[in-house]
């Protein structure tokens, strides 16, 4: 737990960062999907710097996903709006309503059930075609999100945070299903390009959704699409499971922590950041 909460620091500062940079960046001529886009964000330092905090909070998650449950992990990583909404509200003079305080606290009090209500990560591998299947979801996810980023308004923001948070929920999954990382056997390795697809993608729609959309939205959505699904795959092929007797708490701890994070949604837009 200790592992996951310092990468949602990372995460969360990482995405402030990342978002200044992307609206700082030359805009694309279209609406869709743009590649080319996360090219011209990584001409700036603060997006670089957020790529910075993504690797060590990825490296901080790897060492979480081994040893807690998904569902552990993905609520916490959640927390990363209220990591952001505290920094805003005590350095950038961000001020936060009672009901948004409340949602910080709430998060709090839904990480501490579920650390006190985690049982150690599930012993089991899955089924051997869970890697084919992850590597078809993360394709899947890029073409859904190319159909996205042609629509408009909150819709397109929300089915790419959706999409991006897919696209990390893979990657959570896949770090879970590697079972050995010795070269050359995790070449044949299908849950390896999962793994890297399903991050490629998460990257791209997130950076596409920053650029035309309420960043809010696309946020909101990213939580979702990036808990709820590993906790899934995690109780069902997985074998996590909460500590006997704590089942209760520790369900009620993940949708507190979840509920409370999609209500800071709006820390997802970095302080200031016009809108284009």
């Amino acid at each position: 737990m200790v592992y996951t909460l310092a990468a949602a620091v990372c995460f969360g500062t990482a995405s402030v960062l990342q978002a200044i940079a992307t609206r700082a960046a030359e805009p694309g001529t279209g609406s869709g999907v743009d590649p080319a886009l996360l090219l011209r964000a990584l001409r700036q330092w603060r997006y670089l710097a957020g790529l910075a905090l993504d690797g060590l909070g990825f490296l901080l998650q790897i060492g979480a996903l081994r040893s807690v449950p998904l569902y552990a992990v993905g609520a916490s990583l959640a927390a990363s709006l209220a990591v952001t909404a505290v920094v805003a509200a005590r350095l950038l003079h961000v001020r936060l309503n009672g009901a948004e305080w409340g949602a910080v606290v709430g998060v709090c009090a839904g990480l501490t059930m579920i650390g006190l209500a985690s049982g150690p990560a599930g012993n089991r591998a899955g089924p051997p075609a869970l890697r084919w299947c992850l590597l078809a979801a993360a394709a899947v996810v890029l073409l859904a999100g190319v159909f996205a980023g042609r629509l408009a308004g909150r819709p397109r923001a929300l089915l790419l945070g959706l999409g991006a948070g897919a696209g990390f929920g893979v990657v959570e999954v896949a770090v879970r299903v590697i079972d050995s990382p010795a070269v050359p056997g995790i070449f044949g390795n299908p849950a390896l390009y999962a793994l890297l697809l399903g991050g490629v993608t998460g990257f791209l729609l997130l950076t596409s959704a920053f650029q035309h959309g309420s960043v809010t939205v696309a946020t909101a959505g990213m939580v979702i699409g990036e808990t709820v699904g590993p906790a899934l795959a995690g109780l069902v092929w997985l074998g996590d499971r909460p500590r006997d007797g704590l089942q209760g708490p520790a369900i009620a701890g993940f949708v507190v922590a979840v509920v409370g994070a999609l209500a800071l949604a709006r820390f997802g837009e970095p302080p200031g950041a016009a809108r284009r």
